[in-house]
């Protein structure tokens, strides 16, 4: 499932909390993004729809369904098909062939890939 930045953005308010308000979201989305109330509550009723999000009563508590790591594995996989036809040496090569690893980098890739 596919989130939109605004999306993101709010999802990104809850994964901080284990469950909260949607009054504290509002404040907190008009606090880091200037948003007002009904642009933080139409989001987060999208959120609800598409199951990502539950939403308890009383009082409109929030809380993430979809982890912060599900989202990052999700998002991935469709930036991967996407634009690299889901082939991850193509993305990999795109990430490192204008930049200068240090050497410390390049353990740390080597060791990823001989764990993977």
């Amino acid at each position: 499932m596919l989130l939109c930045e605004s999306e993101m953005k709010v999802m990104s308010i809850l994964w901080d909390h284990d469950a909260i308000p949607a009054k504290q979201v509002s404040l907190l989305a008009n606090d880091r993004y200037g948003w007002n109330k009904n642009t933080t509550y139409t989001i987060l009723t999208k959120l609800v729809a598409k199951g990502v999000v539950l939403r308890e009563d009383p009082g409109f508590l929030c809380r993430a369904v979809l982890s912060r790591d599900e989202a990052k594995a999700e998002e991935t996989a469709v930036l991967l098909d996407k634009f690299y036809g889901g082939s991850r040496l193509s993305l990999f090569s795109a990430l490192i062939e204008n930049e200068q690893l240090t050497a410390d980098e390049i353990a740390q890739l080597r060791a990823m890939i001989q764990k993977g």
